[in-house]
């Protein structure tokens, strides 16, 4: 049994915590129903708390322990919860980094203190969450040490014991718990982290009851603190360049924009940091709002809602963009584009022309974004200019060269300019896609065998290797070695490869700014584009 949480033993709880996030992730992500229910807690948890092991396993010499493991969770969170746990970490660096290994007295002032920053990096915080959850914690450790319960086992038993207390009555404080018959997923993600350092202490795994998952599909449109009205999406990215001053005018930007808004900062080797994220229906403007106070990199924008077609408005122009899936065409949607989704026998060209149709514009921007689609496209818009209409399709031939092209559209510029200035932005954006070979194949890399992994670029295929992530890395620096200053990244189901490539690109290519995009099709795990 531990006296002192000396720096083996934070690395063993790290290692621990993980442990126990993988083992519960998928349980943790049924339980998400608050603040939206977008299912992504414990897979948010675990990223986020995977992201400060690697951090510790990579800490150059001399760097406290506790400073690399806060580091790596700002920077590496996602999500409402797992930003709130790196800002948890963070505040226990902030009070145990370069002091001796922390007895009981001194972890039960550190975890009281995290939760109190925790508290004050939330805009808006919310009784009955992992807020909630977090200062049980603290204070029970705390009235623990006061009592003379002050061993180091002592105070980590009590803070688990208060957390799971403060966990079961979060249901009594939240409606939407509540009816859907749950504890808060990010609560009970902090729970798991707290048995892990339990188990690190003295041995002993608690014994605790399965979580009860939900009793019935659950959703809460209406219930207070919610985005506006529509598709809304989840906005998150890295701050740099910036300062407090700043940084506050952003989260009063924020706040205005929309809720669910969390943003914690962090010493790294090359300056201060902070990871900003919000729910908003303006995905724009909550990017612009960053570049106001900074260099936001690192951008991701995650559909909060499965996207509804939208209703038929009628005015001067529109932009049309065709994608394989709800996860895509929530990127479009959020940024004002009528989306035609693949179906299971793909798209047709009254598809399109429907569509087009619909918006009700006279002026019309068609985004194919696949090659094979171009004279689909085409045909449609065709019809489109018979019955008076203005159309122009954008010889987009990616996802990515869509975002791209979406990305200067510019309503107020003449159709026939916007659509050029559209497609010089496509043209401008080298795309690149990461694929797994179904069946044997001579490429101009070479053979290659079922289960491969190929990189192409521009539809033709230039890496072919074993593993995913190894092949999009050769490819981006295949890439970028021609020049770039932007990379945009479509990550598919698989996230690990996306963080793997884009920790990558971060330690390879560092003047390189990187946007990355979840919710890409499953048939291709990563699209890339550069610029």
């Amino acid at each position: 049994m531990l006296t002192a949480l000396d720096e083996a033993a934070v690395g063993e709880w790290c290692r621990a915590a993980v442990e126990a996030l993988s083992a519960s992730r998928s349980r943790l992500d049924e339980l998400n129903v608050f603040p939206v229910p977008d299912g992504d807690t414990g897979t948010n948890l675990l990223h986020t708390a995977e992201g400060a092991l690697a951090a510790l396993e990579s800490a150059p010499p001399g760097e406290p322990v506790w400073a690399a493991l806060a580091r790596g969770a700002v920077l590496a969170a996602r999500g409402n919860s797992g930003t709130i746990l790196a800002q948890l970490l963070r505040g226990l660096g902030d009070q145990l980094a370069g002091q001796p290994p922390a007895g009981g007295p001194a972890l039960a002032a550190a975890l009281q203190k995290a939760a109190d920053g925790a508290y004050a990096a939330v805009a808006d915080p919310e009784e009955g969450t992992f807020l909630t959850v977090a200062r049980a914690s603290g204070d029970s450790a705390v009235a623990a040490a006061e009592e003379g319960r002050d061993s180091l086992s002592d105070v980590v038993i009590a803070a688990a014991e208060g957390a799971r207390a403060a966990l079961e009555r979060t249901p009594g404080q939240l409606a939407v718990l509540r009816e859907a018959g749950v504890v808060d997923a990010g609560g009970a993600g902090l729970c798991l982290v707290l048995d892990a350092l339990v188990r690190t202490v003295t041995g002993v795994e608690p014994v605790r009851p399965a979580l009860a998952l939900p009793t019935h599909h659950h959703r809460h449109e209406h219930a207070p603190h919610q985005p506006p009205p529509g598709p809304g999406s989840e906005v998150q990215y890295l701050l740099a360049d910036s300062d407090e001053a700043a940084v506050e005018r952003l989260q009063r930007r924020l706040a205005a924009l929309g809720d669910s808004l969390v943003v914690v900062g962090v010493d790294t080797p090359t300056g201060r940091e902070w990871n900003v994220h919000v729910h908003v229906s303006d995905v724009g403007a909550a990017i612009e709002a960053g570049v106001e106070a900074g260099r936001p990199h690192r951008i991701s924008v995650t559909p909060l809602a499965p996207v509804r077609p939208p209703q038929p408005v009628a005015g001067t122009r529109a932009v049309v963009a065709v994608v394989p899936g709800d996860g895509v065409a929530g990127l479009f949607v959020a940024e004002g584009v009528r989306v035609v989704v693949c179906g299971e026998h793909g798209v047709t060209e009254d598809d399109i022309h429907a569509e087009i149709d619909a918006s009700g514009a006279e002026e019309v921007a068609v985004l194919p974004n696949d090659p094979s689609l171009l004279p689909v496209a085409a045909r449609a818009a065709t019809r489109a200019r018979e019955n008076g209409r203005e159309v122009g399709v954008v010889p987009t031939r990616s996802l990515v060269q869509g975002l791209a092209a979406v990305a200067v559209a510019d309503p107020e510029r003449r159709f026939g300019d916007d659509v050029i200035a559209m497609a010089e932005a496509a043209a401008a954006t080298r795309w690149a896609e990461v694929t797994v070979a179904d069946q044997e194949a001579l490429t101009s890399a070479g053979r290659c065998q079922p289960g491969d992994a190929l990189g192409a670029a521009e539809g033709d295929v230039v890496v072919i290797g074993a593993d995913l992530a190894a092949v999009a890395c050769e490819l981006l620096d295949r890439l970028l070695s021609a020049g770039g200053e932007m990379a945009t990244l479509l990550v598919g189901p698989d996230e690990e490869l996306g963080a793997t490539v884009c920790a990558h690109l971060s330690s390879a290519h560092p003047t390189v700014e990187v946007v990355r995009y979840g919710g890409g099709p499953g048939a291709l795990p990563l699209q890339i584009g550069v610029e």
